[in-house]
């Protein structure tokens, strides 16, 4: 059996996960602040963010590290 295809596109995909765990734990942690402090929100929004752009961008660097090393 021969096997025809990419497999970097499946490590792409296990490696998203660890970026969707990450937001969902970043998330997480703001709600859990949030919930013990109201008045700290103003505080914690953009720290939160901040946290979820940098997790997003990690996974779209791999997206595109995945077909550029895949091509």
């Amino acid at each position: 059996m021969e096997l025809h295809g990419s497999l970097n596109m499946i490590g792409y995909g296990l490696a998203a996960i660890g970026s969707a765990i990450g937001v969902g734990m970043i998330f997480a942690a703001y709600i859990n602040g949030v919930a013990r402090q109201p008045e700290a929100q103003r505080i914690l929004q953009p720290i939160a963010m901040l946290g979820f752009a940098l997790a997003e961008a990690l996974a779209i660097l791999g997206l595109v590290f995945a077909f550029v090393i895949g091509a």
